[in-house]
């Protein structure tokens, strides 16, 4: 690469891209006498004349860098060539020149939320709700992202703002709403408005196959099938329908036959990172555990090839640094708590690195009548942002809590408290005769200190598993959680260190701390004796139903949602010895962890499918 052109990679100079100071863009009408130019680039993309349309985009920018007309063309140009960081790159210029300007907002938005960046996202759709009060558009992106955010009520409440602005009924909308109201459970509220939106427009692909999805999560996998049959009529060879088949054929056991549609599908075209994923997943199946690996790997890094964002490590040191440094024993001694509600359900925190069987207790412990299942509920990590604000702090998180020495912020912390019960409530988890609900929002155990103070009586379950079967399975998954640490299979680890030495921390310096450990495999091999050790430590009586989390019918909103419509079974038990050798670079970094969790590090490897079932 030219060193004059800018790293990002949008074919500018860098003293007209990143490294250009904003402060000192000419005035819009002084950027005129370019107008010509930036003709002459609308005319080439016009003709498909991509040469042309570049020399004359970077003609007009180099001599107007801020002109926004020619850089959201540059943008358009840029993700046709599928060049998707630097375009978003150019979208935060045009958003940082003028942030009431809409079109780039909107697209931003867009771009964050294909990629999993939620908190970046609910920022950028706020705005363009405050720009555009009575936008569909914009209510529509604050819909998509509150239901991505597991904020699915608010986002129902936007989503009907949609149809009310537009006074009619949108299919796309009405499909959005229908995918919002299954994530809350609201199965028979989102069929009917699916088949309004088949209605309204039978050729919509997407609207069949969120429909067909929504019928496999609810276990009508003929159903499931017909929609997808539909959809294979109007888009025949669509990747998107492909892996959907793919998904409710596996679910029915069928997984040569799910292999084979995506193995059909990638003759002649890659596989995106989500069918190369579950690819990966039907082949650990078969018991074709290399060609298995070998699946993930290229879907990682199929999905950094498309912009998918790499590990954030600096960002996660500094965090736990700062966590360390402030949650002491010493200065919590000082610190007030807040008090405890009883007035309303109360929760119980199950925290745990992703995959490592929250799903599993959550289903089985919302069986229970006094439990409620509240899923991943985003509000402490929403407590961590407001609590500079809220205390009107020149410090932030977690340094900002030193105001709770202040006489005028001593209830501070019931102040966050209720901004977390009252975001539940709202949610619409509590159940009618409940008294607790669960939150079982990933790597929530960064901020057990917060915790803590917040709900200093909450019943705190940790899950723990074999920590190389955590990091193999997060790795095969597509997750954002984490600061995007599932990008790599050694960062995934790297963050598996970091949050268990923090958990460490937390423990040695918070004596009260409500917390009780469980092991993944202890509730497999024994699980009537866990699940009544779980419920004595909450203070709830054993309920028998609880031993059979499978019937329950809410739908579990994780990547586990389909395991844990199962019974309990033994084949994700120690699953990492069939990567021993993959997993070879990691085990430095993970040893420690697992000797002091007491687990091992066995060198057995199962060969074929037989060995897999007869160990089940």
């Amino acid at each position: 690469m030219d060193p004059a052109l800018c790293p990002c990679g949008s074919g500018l100079r860098r003293q007209r891209c990143c490294g250009f100071d904003l402060a000192t863009l000419s005035p819009p009408e002084a950027t005129e006498p370019v107008k010509p130019l930036l003709e002459q680039a609308e005319a080439a993309l016009a003709a498909n004349d991509v040469p042309r349309a570049e020399a004359a985009l970077y003609a007009t920018l180099e001599l107007a860098p801020g002109r926004e007309d020619a850089l959201f063309a540059l943008h358009r140009l840029l993700r046709q060539q599928g060049k998707i960081g630097a375009a978003e790159t150019i979208l935060r210029r045009m958003v940082a020149i003028d942030p009431n300007h809409f079109a780039p907002i909107n697209e931003l938005t867009l771009m964050l939320l294909a990629r999993g960046a939620l908190a970046e996202a609910e920022t950028h759709a706020r705005n363009a709700v405050r720009i555009a009060p009575c936008s569909a558009q914009a209510h529509n992106l604050m819909g998509l992202v509150m239901t991505e955010a597991n904020r699915a009520s608010i986002g129902e409440y936007h989503y009907r703002e949609v149809l009310r602005l537009l006074e009619r009924d949108d299919a796309v909308t009405l499909a959005n709403l229908a995918w919002n109201l299954k994530t809350q459970g609201r199965i028979e509220d989102s069929r009917a408005l699916y088949e309004k939106s088949v209605q309204t427009a039978p050729a919509g692909v997407q609207t069949l196959l969120g429909w067909a999805r929504t019928e496999e999560a609810d276990r009508k996998f003929d159903r499931a099938l017909e929609l997808i049959e539909q959809a294979e009529v109007l888009a025949a060879g669509n990747a998107a329908v492909a892996l959907t088949r793919a998904t409710i054929l596996a679910r029915q056991g069928a997984t040569e036959a799910a292999l084979a549609r995506l193995d059909k599908l990638g003759e002649g075209s890659a596989l995106g990172p989500a069918e190369l994923s579950e690819k990966g997943r039907l082949l650990d199946r078969l018991g074709r555990y290399a060609e298995a690996f070998a699946a993930f790997d290229a879907g990682k890094a199929r999905a950094l090839d498309l912009g998918a964002r790499r590990y954030m490590e600096d960002a996660a040191t500094d965090l736990a640094g700062r966590l360390r440094g402030f949650f002491t024993e010493r200065r919590l001694a000082t610190l007030p708590r807040a008090t405890t509600r009883t007035d309303t359900p109360q929760p119980i925190f199950i925290i745990g690195f992703p995959r490592s069987g929250t799903t599993l207790i959550e289903q089985t412990l919302s069986v229970h009548p006094q439990i409620a299942a509240g899923d991943e509920l985003p509000y402490i990590n929403d407590a961590t942002h407001l609590v500079q604000r809220l205390f009107a702090s020149p410090l932030t998180y977690p340094d900002a809590l030193c105001e709770l020495w202040m006489g005028d912020q001593r209830e501070g912390l019931d102040l966050l408290r209720d901004h977390y019960l009252i975001r539940a409530r709202q949610s619409g988890i509590f159940r009618e005769g409940a008294s607790w609900f669960t939150d079982k929002m990933p790597l929530n155990e960064t901020h057990l200190g917060l915790i803590h103070l917040m709900f200093p009586q909450a019943p705190i379950i940790h899950l723990l598993r074999h920590p190389l079967d955590v990091v193999l399975s997060a790795y095969s998954t597509h997750l954002t959680h984490g600061f995007f640490c599932a990008a790599e299979l050694l960062t995934t680890a790297k963050h598996y260190a970091l949050v268990a030495g923090l958990v460490a921390h937390y423990r040695a310096n918070i004596p009260a701390l409500r917390y009780h450990a469980v092991r993944y495999e202890d509730v497999v091999d024994h699980q009537g004796r866990e699940i009544r050790r779980l419920l004595d430590f909450i203070g709830e009586d054993f309920d028998p139903s609880c031993l059979q989390f499978e019937k329950n019918q809410r739908y579990a909103r994780t990547a586990s949602y389909a395991q844990v419509t199962e019974g309990l079974y033994r084949r994700s038990r120690y699953r990492y010895r069939n990567y021993r050798a993959q997993l070879e670079p990691v085990v430095p970094i993970l040893t420690p962890i697992i000797d002091a969790l007491g687990y091992d590090l066995a060198d057995v490897q199962h060969t074929s499918p037989s060995a897999v079932s007869m160990s089940a």
